[in-house]
């Protein structure tokens, strides 16, 4: 198949913007969808990834992560996004992708990568119970936009 895992880069990101997108559909969510190119390149510094390329250089995967302090736990990487398009799934690229990122987070010393799944997505359940993950069914998200001024 000729898939090759690498960094994502700038050069990435308009590409890649619409991958987010499918992504955001895909999770019943497109709504909450706001980033843009120009939001990633000023971002930049902060943005992490890996991208699984065909032949054709053409993104059909890709995963994102962010280093994170857990009190409990202390340095760890938050995987944020971790899709492959539907047509290149059960091909092994989600596990190409998130290997990737296991090694990277082993590299840095970090001592545990957490991410979320959504309840309704068993076959990605399955896959990360069969990874060894823990799925803790207590915590839940809590988003507070910055997007308007707080006045707390």
């Amino acid at each position: 198949m000729g898939i090759r895992i690498e960094n994502i880069v700038p050069a990435d990101f308009n590409e890649l913007i619409a991958l987010i997108r499918e992504f955001a559909s895909f999770e019943r969510l497109p709504e909450k969808m706001t980033n843009s190119v120009k939001k990633m390149y000023e971002d930049r510094d902060f943005f992490h990834g890996f991208a699984a390329k065909d032949q054709d250089n053409r993104i059909v995967g890709y995963v994102t992560f962010f280093f994170a302090y857990y009190t409990w736990t202390g340095k760890s990487l938050y995987m944020d996004d971790l899709y492959v398009r539907p047509e290149y799934r059960g091909k092994g690229i989600g596990s190409e992708l998130i290997g990737s990122v296991i090694r990277f987070a082993q590299k840095e010393k970090c001592r545990l990568l957490r991410w979320q799944v959504a309840d309704w997505n068993v076959p990605a359940i399955v896959f990360y119970k069969k990874l060894g993950a823990e799925i803790n069914r207590v915590d839940m998200n809590c988003d507070l936009s910055l997007s308007l001024p707080w006045e707390g």
